[in-house]
């Protein structure tokens, strides 16, 4: 009984009345466009949070390099 209620429900759906239609179009357009934004800003703040992580360790081998250079003036007595 359940299969040919079945088989009569899907003869009687006429294709054309399924369709997302132009609200469904737009929907997903919309999506992919939103989709698109999120995943450029997510490239824009790796990249950034990358740029300041390569800043900080040039900056700690500069301080590095400048307390070498002071300790060893210190040690041999000259001055800069």
């Amino acid at each position: 009984m359940l299969a040919t209620t079945f088989i009569l429900a899907v003869e009687e759906i006429d294709p054309n009345q399924v369709t997302p239609g132009v609200e469904g179009f737009i929907a997903t357009g919309l999506f992919a466009i939103v989709s698109l934004l999120l995943l450029l800003d997510m490239v824009r703040r790796i990249r950034r949070v990358r740029y300041r992580e390569e800043a900080r360790i040039n900056i700690d081998a500069e301080e590095a390099a400048n307390d070498l250079i002071a300790s060893v003036n210190k040690e041999t007595g000259n001055t800069p």
